[in-house]
């Protein structure tokens, strides 16, 4: 009934436009009950990332999995997410936003189950990877759907909450995770999307009405593009996950599979731009909003993911945190974006949002060139302003980008549209985190060597140190414990230096992107009715 009534409302549109302004952006309740229910699908999405990739070293322990066997909890994950995304456009199209979002969300839900059962390393990670592969749908058709069905300024509305959902999720993972495994046991990591998923999965099959599947197109499904696509995009993936612990193409394992990825990208690329219905439609870069948009999209990644990765890091390695203390350390990003959610949208609607892009591209700086002055005192305190910083910036970046990139196409497109901006992201995380990885092991080894020159048994200061650490310790090894204690000594400040760094290169990277801004177009929303109406 609420469908029949909107479809009515809106045929009359043209008619009474003039003594009814904004009719026809109302929403009938069944779809933003709809709505609601698919934003907790993609936060369940979101948050299950990182609150496993918290809690790695319980799950290692439970499954009596070896160091190099854990990892894969997580690779198995993105590799087949990040194979997914793209896909979700092609297949939101076939098969309707209903069918899609309630299949990805009961496929997660089981999957969720089957991992908190896993009792083998080997299960978990067949299950982690059919997790990210069916629920990979979920977060790029949240993003569309919000740009079909809330039209004209009601856009400015939605997009806060879209964005906020996006990055609180990743941002309070860790203290999820840690609570959830320090108060239970990492069983519950997966248990937790048990009973929301069960909600989502029931509550979008009964309440999604945003358009009608096309069966058509799956008579010309493009299965040699899904093969090309899944080699292309699985394999960098796995090349970005692993290279920097096996130092990139030295290990054969890693440049066969950076070969692998390079075949498959050309064939997959000369497929999309041959086949007569391609699995990705590419057309959408050619606005030039959107293009520049998902530039800006993998460069939010590096941020909302880098970050993310790097202050667990510094407190665990450096202060010697447990979990659930970097997660009370880390929850100040959360608090901070969520209170500054309603402000972005205000600003977006008053001002043009590429300054509110750049002015979130400049607070990630300022947050990343505080952290330049880091050292192994820094605690709860110290961090609190870069956090701040960094709430804002992920607030003030995500709303007007994704405006930007997917505000302004036609509705036809936004479907696809949505799951290459959604990769964008992922990808500038994965190819974020391996250069951070990389950079920081390179810094790492630079200054080691720089301390081990300064650190030696000419120079006074040292062997005046080392004298006192000597007097610590007793027994007829104390000289050996004291020169251990001054070699850990100098790999901490080594490491805390290596950091420095690490943040420094982000400040410049976020200036510079933030500068770019001035390329872009003011976007200029198009009018239209959502599909379906």
């Amino acid at each position: 009934m609420a469908a029949a009534a909107a479809s009515a409302a809106y045929s009359s549109h043209s008619a009474s436009q003039a003594q009814q302004p904004g009719a026809a952006d109302a929403i009938p309740p069944r779809r933003l009950l709809a709505f609601v229910a698919m934003c907790f699908g993609m936060f369940m999405a979101f948050l299950d990332i990182q609150i496993v990739s918290a809690s790695l070293s319980e799950i290692q322990a439970g499954l009596s999995a070896s160091v190099d066997e854990i990892p894969w909890v997580q690779t198995a994950y993105l590799i087949a997410e990040v194979v997914a995304i793209p896909l979700s456009g092609f297949l939101s199209r076939a098969i309707g936003t209903r069918y899609l979002f309630t299949i990805s969300a009961a496929g997660f839900t089981l999957a969720s189950i089957m991992c908190g059962t896993s009792t083998s390393i080997d299960s978990m990670i067949v299950w982690r990877a059919l997790q990210g592969f069916i629920g990979g749908g979920m977060v790029p058709t949240v993003f569309a759907t919000a740009y079909l069905i809330f039209t004209g300024p009601r856009q400015k509305l939605v997009a806060p909450v879209v964005g906020l959902i996006a990055t609180l999720a990743p941002t309070i993972g860790p203290t999820v995770g840690g609570y959830l495994t320090d108060a239970y046991s990492w069983h519950w990591l997966f248990f937790i999307n048990v009973v929301p998923g069960i909600i989502v999965t029931i509550a979008t099959y009964l309440l999604v009405d945003f358009d009608k599947p096309d069966l058509t197109l799956l008579k010309n499904f493009d299965w040699w593009g899904l093969i090309s696509m899944a080699g292309f995009l699985g394999a960098l993936e796995y090349v970005l996950e692993e290279g920097p612990r096996y130092e990139w193409f030295d290990d054969n394992t890693i440049f066969t599979v950076a070969i692998i990825s390079g075949l498959s990208a050309v064939a997959f690329f000369a497929r999309v731009l041959t086949a007569q219905v391609p699995i990705v439609d590419l057309g959408a870069f050619l606005n030039r909003n959107f293009a520049i948009g998902s530039l800006f999209s993998f460069v939010l990644g590096i941020g909302l993911y880098g970050l993310t990765y790097l202050y667990p890091v510094y407190l665990a390695q450096v202060r010697g945190y447990d979990s659930l203390m970097i997660g009370d350390t880390m929850f100040v990003s959360g608090l901070v974006m969520f209170a500054s959610a309603p402000i972005t949208g205000q600003l977006v609607e008053r001002f043009d949002p590429r300054y509110v892009l750049m002015a979130g591209f400049v607070f990630f700086a300022v947050g990343t060139w505080q952290m330049t002055y880091v050292t192994s005192d820094w605690d709860f305190w110290e961090l609190l302003w870069p956090q701040v910083f960094r709430g804002v910036g992920l607030m003030f970046a995500i709303v007007p980008v994704t405006n930007t990139a997917l505000g302004t196409l036609p509705p036809e497109r936004v479907k696809n549209a949505s799951g290459l901006f959604n990769l964008m992201r992922n990808l500038g995380g994965a190819i974020g985190l391996a250069a951070i990885n990389t950079w920081f092991n390179d810094r790492m080894d630079l200054h080691l060597q720089r301390l081990h020159e300064a650190v030696n048994p000419t120079r006074f200061m040292a062997n005046e140190t080392l004298a006192k650490l000597a007097t610590r310790f007793h027994g007829s090894d104390a000289q050996m414990q004291a020169l251990a204690k001054l070699t850990a000594m100098v790999r901490l400040q080594a490491a805390v230096m290596s950091y420095a760094d690490v943040f420094l290169l982000l400040t410049v990277l976020f200036l510079v992107l933030a500068a770019f801004g001035l390329v872009m177009k003011r976007p200029q929303p198009q009018a239209g009715a959502a599909p379906g109406h």
